[in-house]
């Protein structure tokens, strides 16, 4: 019999914390936003326009994925892009009317969200939590 308990493991519990999270956020979050694309948004309205290389490293997302996120974005009129005029291999993203709209309405709901998410442990925990997940990451 091994003395490794999966239920013990930091990466098992990890994923259990982040599939709670990942059930809230689904249940509260409006305009059918997923995590990914939530945290482009709300991020191009911290930066203003970055080159999407820069939004897929700030939001912690691969070259992949940061391309099929700004797509989808793009095509539902969140985001508009155009080429760098002093690189035309760069791509700058920006938020349209509609985005910004979009995030400030999601980000009201993403506070809740994160108090959902954080509802079982105190506030002391709380404090604690966040900065030792920084320190990880």
């Amino acid at each position: 019999m091994s003395d490794y308990l999966l239920a013990e493991q930091v990466g098992f519990l990890l994923r259990r914390a982040n599939q709670r999270h990942t059930a809230i956020f689904s249940e509260h979050m409006p305009g059918n936003l997923t995590p990914t694309q939530f945290a482009a948004l709300a991020r191009l309205l911290e930066a203003g326009e970055i080159s999407q290389n820069e939004l897929g490293r700030q939001t912690a997302m691969d070259v992949a994925t940061i391309k099929g996120v700004a797509d989808r974005l793009r095509r539902r009129n969140l985001l508009s892009s155009r080429r760098d005029p002093s690189d035309q291999r760069r791509i700058l993203l920006r938020l349209t009317d509609k985005g910004r709209d979009q995030v400030q309405i999601a980000i009201k709901s993403a506070r809740e969200i994160t108090l959902k998410t954080l509802a079982p442990l105190t506030q002391k925990e709380r404090d604690d939590l966040l900065p030792l997940l920084e320190k990880l990451g």
